[in-house]
């Protein structure tokens, strides 16, 4: 059957001018997008293969994919694929707040609403440091880099920079868990550490290092705070005598 062929009121597009976006599935949505189908399948049909490439199989799962990755869908060419990775760019811009600058961070929760949907599908691990007032106003936010799917590489001087050129007196650090789990590595436990020596002596205060998985996240301090940091550090300086 092809889309013509299904009644009006159940056509993606008609359906949509009838009851409105919010009444559609997210294949409907997609199917709009993809315009037209082949032979064997319909937009529909097409709309719901490509939800079903990510292990997500979702429509966030569509923020992950390629433009090689959408064209392993047989119906999806070039043309489409681009069109596909495009829409994916601009549903994560548009999760970004539009000015976050003077934005108050009281917890890290605050912080995680702030980010949460920019770093929880990344696929690497990437790592941000707000600089904030004496007040905890946000002055600015910094993408310090990329890693690799499970480390990424981070340089004390490189988190203080700013914050010294800004003669900012707090920071804070963020990095995602592209496996979903936000629970402090033993490197993340490293880097806090040796983050926190090195601010100090600038005179610059650490407020947290923050960990963000999938949907959840992890605040480094607050696991000092329980004594699990201590916990683990004990773990590490055990293993390193064995």
């Amino acid at each position: 059957m092809t889309i013509k062929e299904l009644p009006e009121s159940e056509r993606p597009y008609e359906k949509l001018q009838i009851y409105g976006a919010n009444k559609l599935s997210n294949a409907e949505l997609l199917s709009i997008i993809i315009k037209t189908g082949t032979k064997e399948y319909t937009s529909i049909d097409l709309a719901n293969k490509v939800l079903n490439l990510n292990t997500h199989s979702n429509i966030r799962g569509m923020l992950d994919c390629s433009i090689e990755e959408f064209m392993t869908v047989k119906g999806i060419g070039r043309v489409k694929a681009i069109q596909l990775t495009a829409i994916g760019e601009l549903a994560k811009r548009m999760s970004k707040p539009l000015n976050i600058l003077n934005i108050k961070i009281t917890s890290p929760n605050d912080v995680c609403n702030l980010l949460m949907d920019e770093l929880k599908y990344e696929k690497r691990e990437k790592v941000k440091v707000i600089i904030l007032n004496a007040k905890n106003n946000i002055l600015k936010m910094i993408d310090l880099g990329t890693g690799t799917t499970s480390i990424a590489i981070i340089d004390p001087k490189d988190v203080l920079l700013e914050a010294v050129r800004m003669g900012a007196p707090k920071i804070i650090l963020i990095h995602n868990h592209p496996s979903g789990d936000p629970t402090p590595s033993i490197q993340d436990l490293r880097i806090t550490k040796r983050l926190c020596e090195c601010s100090k002596m600038l005179g610059i205060e650490l407020l947290d290092h923050i960990v963000i998985g999938d949907g959840r996240y992890e605040s480094i301090f607050s696991w000092e705070k329980k004594g699990l940091w201590k916990l683990k550090w004990n773990f590490l300086i055990l293993c390193q005598r064995i």
